[in-house]
């Protein structure tokens, strides 16, 4: 695959040019997953006006790339990419693609859901909405832990957001 397994930036992406670019010149891809994420309108009932997301650069990237080395490992995939984007993000804005390809379909599903449970509990992201009350850090979800827990991976990671300052 040309180009780096990982990104992390503010800009947008594009869905089909980040496929394109997965899947290009590998004539063994027989199936291709992948995953958008986006912020939402509301969360907990409360409505939102932006997503703040922060990240430690290079430490993040590392982070996720043994994702996917841990991704192949477990799965018969042909390639990975996660792009995450960080700084302030609006409503039905773009948060996180995650595209892996396979020879079939069924690895490529159960690889592309593994590295976004993996993602939303292990990567070092942190995230703050705003809202007409006031800002407010994202905690991890216990469900999101339960996810990660499937695949054999322990996390603890609900309730664990930085203090407001």
């Amino acid at each position: 695959m040309a180009g780096p397994r990982v990104s992390i930036r503010t800009e947008d992406f594009d869905l089909g040019a980040e496929v394109a670019a997965l899947r290009a010149r590998d004539g063994g891809v027989g199936a291709v997953a992948a995953f958008v994420g986006t912020v939402r309108e509301r969360n907990d009932g409360a409505p939102v006006q932006s997503l703040e997301l922060e990240h430690y650069p290079g430490m993040t990237e590392a982070a996720i790339e043994a994702m996917i080395d841990e991704a192949v490992r477990r799965f018969e995939i042909r390639a990975a990419r996660v792009v995450h984007r960080v700084g302030v993000l609006a409503p039905a804005a773009q948060i996180v693609l995650v595209a892996v390809t396979a020879a079939h379909r069924g690895e490529a599903f159960q690889a592309c859901e593994f590295l976004m449970d993996y993602l939303k509990t292990q990567a070092p992201f942190w995230k703050k909405e705003a809202g007409p009350g006031g800002t407010r850090w994202v905690d991890a979800r216990s469900a999101d832990d339960a996810a990660l827990a499937r695949w054999g991976v322990a996390a603890g990671n609900a309730g664990d957001a930085p203090a407001e300052d």
